[in-house]
């Protein structure tokens, strides 16, 4: 009874969340977030590194013990736009408050962005990104162990991005303030341009 409670007004939350940020999938927005990872100092040399990246203008997340966000974004290979992203998470524990934030995911090999768009893609529980304004990384992972992004073992500078398992994901905030900065548990929805 409590857990259906506490649901209600996460629940609302994430509509609400989703409607700005659905007015928010332009275009122009999405050229916004790209030039302000453009000139973000750890992502800049990304863009030329990889042979692809989603990018998500604007990520809303809110939450009383169980949260949730909710995303829309777009790929891009070799700087074309290929395809639509949509990305859903769920989180429970400790966690209160809201926030939005910025996105972009940089695959490094046409095989990782392969199982990226193949469908049934989501990070792990454990899995987090380089917070641009406070230098975190962890790993992240689809449902198998196969694809990860964050931090390798051979870096223990956190300030310092690199790929791992042929990603890097990084998060830039936009305002709120939220107790929980994980991406565990995003899940990725493709389609292609044109369908």
């Amino acid at each position: 009874m409590k857990l259906k409670r506490l649901f209600a007004p996460t629940f609302a939350l994430l509509l609400a969340s989703s409607s700005v940020v659905s007015a928010a999938g332009n275009d122009a927005s999405h050229a916004a977030a790209v030039k302000n990872f453009r000139s973000q100092e750890a992502t800049a040399p990304f863009f030329s590194q990889s042979v692809a990246y989603v990018i998500f203008p604007t990520i809303g997340k809110g939450g009383i013990g169980i949260g949730g966000a909710y995303g829309t974004g777009r790929a891009y290979k070799g700087g074309a736009y290929v395809g639509d992203v949509k990305m859903g998470q769920i989180t429970i524990g400790f966690q209160l408050g809201g926030q939005a934030y910025s996105e972009i995911i940089f695959f490094k090999n046409n095989d990782i962005f392969t199982e990226f768009t193949g469908g049934d893609f989501a990070f792990g529980a454990e899995a987090s990104a380089v917070a641009l304004t406070a230098g975190v990384q962890a790993s992240a992972s689809t449902k198998g162990a196969t694809a990860s992004a964050g931090t390798s073992a051979e870096n223990t500078d956190t300030s310092v991005a690199n790929w791992y398992r042929g990603m890097a994901v990084f998060t830039l905030a936009k305002g709120g303030l939220m107790y929980q900065a994980t991406i565990g548990g995003q899940a990725f929805d493709y389609t292609p341009v044109g369908q």
